[in-house]
């Protein structure tokens, strides 16, 4: 669907709500093809155009929290022809992406780091002597991160010029208490009002008696501020706040923005009420269902393809089973349950369930202290997510060896949501870590087992890494030994684990029509590396390609080849299959195996070239 834009900065109200209409059918029609994050786009339309409306993203900055919501964003910038590639390999990106437009302030792949990165460019202006607005976009959900508060906290202090957007579609702050709070916001905004303020305490200071009647005046005006502005917390920290406002009045909102824009003398908090899914009733009536979809019906809402069974499912229905049987174990989300197949657990086991919000760091740091007093901790995030953990993984359950497990869902290329979400770096930091195991599940019975064994565990931590999706070919199950002899061969061995060892299996296929016998070994734990089967693949083949879907840096690849150098094993041929050193863009995850090398016909051709070069 085609889109005509007018000049924002020109039209009039009426102009902007029918644009609003317009907008909202466009979101609608093209995400039910590509696939996306749909309810937060839904309603985030009037407040995108209110924006747009006001300021000049060419210049001026505008930084998504999380940048899932920036769909009409991406239209009203200039992109709307190409919102039908959302998503897809070479297209638009589903988040913000300077590389796409000059007016993608940042890229905003994770959460609550609006404040922050807006501060940093508040400050860039001020001391390159600039002028430009800077607004950072807070989704309410990104407020349970605690970074969002040490920005806000910071900012708040900073006094720099800069506007803080909370869109707010669920949590529950106090609602507006009519016109008389938002006639205050507005008068707290003027000029005029901070200069008698800060004139107001000078006064007092040097006045005898004057620090009594100003604490006397202040307590009665911060109880009559409490009373009429319905949150003291961002006032607390030092913004003047405003709201709550409707989110989908575009004509309130581009007059409430210009007022501010106008009046620029410190950190302002603009807190919009809005309705996630807004305008498509599917959306309205379940958001959760449409927050991140696939293709689907337009006229019913319904999916063009159905779910069924994946490794995430596989996995919370596997802690349901142990858990009737072990009242300590205790699962942990971040703000994730239905995405990590925890869903069924948090309604079976609602006292076992901790949902702690995007607050992956806590999640680690909580799991530590319940281990340690006797609980079995599981703590399902997805790969990405767990990156910010990394201090207390080191700090608050490997120094003390506490038994938490892990089960690290979205490993490996996770296709559509690109750069910022793909699991490819799990392997790397988390083999840096003393006592921590990996395992890797290539099918879901051996999930099943590596949960079982990982929960029978007295000590240590388990990280249990698994792809988004569902299993492959290969559906076996050798899960209770750290390695398995999948395939006996003579002249080259293959080694991988996880998911790949359905396309390596291929390869070794292919290999076998070229007359070449390839072994394959199957790594179920990868840390640390099993290398009883490995040493002897080195003597007895002398030739070995490691295929897995990881970023290289401290891959198997990397540490197998330092251990065979160590050890000084006859080696003639060794090559490592990865995907590299850089960031790997969006796409489907077969495209993104073909261009990372990882399919089956690349495997096999870099092992002919082993053979040949050994």
């Amino acid at each position: 669907m085609k889109l005509l834009l007018p000049q924002l900065n020109k039209i009039d109200d009426l102009e902007a709500a029918q644009l609003c209409q317009s907008l909202r059918s466009k979101l609608l029609s093209d995400v039910s093809k590509t696939g996306g994050h749909l309810a937060s786009n839904l309603g985030m339309v009037e407040l995108t155009v209110a924006l747009h409306r006001v300021f000049d993203f060419t210049r001026d900055r505008l930084v998504f929290d999380v940048g899932h919501q920036c769909y009409t964003h991406k239209i009203l910038s200039g992109r709307g022809d190409a919102m039908e590639t959302l998503r897809s390999f070479g297209g638009l990106s589903g988040f913000p992406k300077p590389g796409e437009s000059v007016q993608d302030a940042f890229v905003a792949g994770h959460a609550s780091n609006s404040v922050s990165v807006a501060l940093g460019m508040a400050r860039a202006r001020t001391l390159l002597r600039e002028d430009y607005a800077v607004i950072a976009l807070l989704g309410d959900g990104a407020l349970t991160g605690g970074l969002a508060y040490e920005g806000c906290s910071n900012a708040g202090q900073s006094g720099e010029p800069m506007l803080v957007i909370l869109n707010d579609n669920g949590m529950s702050i106090t609602q507006n208490v009519g016109g008389v709070a938002e006639h205050l916001a507005r008068q707290r905004l003027k000029p005029q009002y901070l200069r008698f303020k800060q004139g107001y305490r000078k006064v007092m200071a040097i006045l005898p008696g004057g620090g009594h009647i100003y604490r006397v005046t202040h307590r009665i005006k911060k109880a009559v501020k409490e009373t009429l502005l319905p949150s003291s917390m961002f006032e607390n920290m030092g913004f003047t706040y405003m709201g709550p406002v409707d989110g989908h009045d575009v004509a309130y909102l581009t007059r409430l923005l210009r007022y501010i824009k106008e009046n620029r003398s410190g950190p302002v908090l603009l807190h919009v009420k809005t309705v996630k899914g807004k305008g498509y009733e599917p959306a309205e009536r379940t958001p959760d269902a449409f927050h991140g979809v696939g293709k689907f019906d337009l006229e019913t809402g319904k999916p063009l393809k159905s779910g069924g069974e994946n490794f995430s499912s596989v996995f919370g229905e596997t802690l349901c089973r142990l858990a009737e049987n072990d009242p300590r174990i205790c699962a942990i989300s971040a703000a994730m349950l239905p995405g990590t197949g925890l869903e069924t657990f948090s309604h079976r086991y609602p006292d076992r369930c901790f949902d702690v919000g995007i607050a992956e760091g806590h999640a680690v740091s909580m799991a530590a202290g319940m281990a340690k007093q006797g609980a079995r901790p599981v703590f399902a995030v997805y790969s990405t997510f767990l990156q910010r953990g990394y201090d207390m993984l080191l700090h608050d359950v490997a120094i003390q060896g506490l038994p938490v497990v892990f089960g690290v869902d979205r490993a490996g290329l996770v296709g559509e949501d690109g750069e910022t979400h793909h699991g490819l770096y799990d392997v790397g930091f988390l083999s840096t870590i003393p006592g921590m195991s990996i395992w890797a599940p290539a099918s879901y019975k051996e999930l099943a087992t590596m949960l079982t064994a990982a929960l029978a565990q007295k000590k240590g931590p388990v990280a249990i890494r698994y792809p988004r999706g569902g299993e492959l070919a290969y559906t076996e199950d050798h899960g209770d030994r750290p390695a398995v002899l999948l395939r006996p061969g003579t002249d080259l061995t293959l080694v991988t684990y996880g998911t790949m060892t359905a396309i390596v299996q291929e390869a070794a296929e292919l290999l076998a029509q070229k007359h070449v016998s390839a072994r394959i070994v199957k790594l179920n734990r990868i840390t640390p590396i099993e290398t009883e089967l490995l040493d002897a693949a080195a003597r007895e083949t002398g030739h070995l390609v490691v295929v897995e879907e990881v970023a290289a840096p401290n891959s198997v690849g990397e540490r197998l080849a330092a251990h065979l150098t160590q050890t000084e094993l006859p080696v003639k041929g060794y090559a490592a299959l990865n995907t590299g050193n850089g960031f790997v863009p969006q796409g489907s995850v077969d495209q993104l195996r073909r261009l990372c090398g990882l399919d089956a016909e690349q495997i096999a051709r870099k092992g002919l070239e082993v053979l040949n070069h050994g």
